[in-house]
């Protein structure tokens, strides 16, 4: 039975952002497939007794420093040794930032499939000293890693032209889950939603300028949170104090309440400007949501349709989203069609099919070196 580690996560089962998704997905499956899977994850991040956790994936929690900045690099550093110690034949990694550890798991002979992610020294949300260490981390994913795997075409073609390494597109996926009833007492398709991380590049403030306008159409409703406090949180709940059709939830776990809520929204407004492909953007297509997003290249590339794009400002986002809102006609199109992109090209069963083949061609490789320097060896 091979056996990989995940490493870069914040755990299994966990439900904090597009890579936890992503692994309770995926672990599970490759457990079918025959693999012994071990995730790392950080303590208290995990519900103790959660219905989702599969008892076949071994889950660890590793120490590390919990802080905006360190998190990823202390984490990632120890999960590395537990691996290296436990002999894994492969290592899926998340995140770049976890590129200085590669070294230490190519010089104990474990290939490595590592997801970039997005492009996170762009992001607005770190400071100079983060950028760089990301950079950095990323010239050394691509000087390290064995096989890279990126979750949309256009962090593909800017991986190629800044570091000149190609991998394989594997992005989020997305699932229709049984139709439910509006909750929270409110409106089939006459509410706004939005669900992200309240962080500069997702557009929280241009939206939060906006609600004030949506408002007067139909409910708001606001899912997310920075997960440490401060001005957007503030301003959550200045909106939601402000206003009474104005609900924010802060962060939501629950998924059923979350397939509710993209089901049977109005409109959904996704902001996320750099990333990628957007885990909440492929699941609120899956779920037939209306959607109003960000004009960006990878929004463009995952919705495949510019009448559903608009440009980062308050006055822009509130026509848009008041336009569809009073549209039915063009709501219920909009949700067909992102149900069908969503199911053709963003099924979770191809993505995770797609990492057992990629992490099976790295644990034939490594088979293949090993014989070749034992016989080398033997004959020397």
């Amino acid at each position: 039975m091979p056996s990989v580690a995940i490493i870069g996560t914040r755990g299994y089962p966990s439900y904090y952002g597009g890579f936890e998704t992503a692994v309770r997905k995926l672990a599970p499956f490759l457990c079918d497939a025959g693999w012994d899977v071990t995730v790392y994850g950080r303590p208290g991040a995990t519900l103790p007794h959660d219905a989702q956790r599969d008892e076949r994936v071994n889950a660890v929690e590793t120490f590390g420093i919990e802080s905006k900045s360190l998190s990823t690099l202390s984490f990632g550093y120890s999960a590395t040794n537990d691996a290296v110690r436990r002999k894994v034949d492969a290592a899926l990694v998340m995140n770049v930032a976890n590129g200085f550890w590669l070294p230490t798991l190519r010089r104990a002979n474990i290939p490595t499939l590592v997801n970039v992610d997005g492009i996170e020294w762009d992001r607005d949300k770190w400071s100079a000293i983060a950028k760089r260490a990301f950079k950095q981390g990323a010239r050394l994913t691509a000087k390290h890693a064995t096989k890279l795997v990126f979750d949309a075409e256009a962090i593909g073609d800017r991986w190629k032209t800044d570091f000149g390494r190609e991998g394989i597109f594997l992005p989020y996926g997305g699932e229709p889950s049984a139709p439910q009833s509006a909750p929270l007492g409110l409106p089939r398709r006459g509410y706004v939603l939005l669900v992200a991380r309240f962080v500069p590049e997702n557009t929280i403030s241009a939206f939060f300028d906006a609600v004030p306008r949506i408002q007067e159409s139909a409910p708001v409703v606001i899912v997310g949170s920075t997960g440490y406090g401060g001005e957007f949180d503030e301003r959550a709940a200045a909106l939601a104090a402000a206003y009474e059709r104005v609900q924010w939830l802060g962060h939501v776990s629950n998924d059923d309440l979350l397939a509710a809520l993209w089901q049977n929204a109005g409109v959904y407004f996704h902001g996320h400007s750099v990333g990628g492909t957007n885990p909440a953007l492929v699941q609120a297509m899956a779920s037939g949501a209306p959607i109003v997003a960000r004009d960006t290249v990878y929004n463009a590339e995952v919705l495949a349709d510019g009448s559903q794009l608009c440009e980062p400002n308050a006055d822009a986002i509130a026509a848009s989203i008041r336009g569809l809102l009073h549209d039915s006609r063009r709501q219920e199109a909009a949700s067909a069609r992102n149900q069908l992109r969503a199911s053709k090209r963003y099924s979770w069963e191809n993505i995770c099919g797609g990492y057992e083949s990629a992490l099976r061609d790295l644990v034939g490789t490594r088979t293949t070196e090993t014989s070749s320097a034992m016989r080398s060896a033997a004959t020397s």
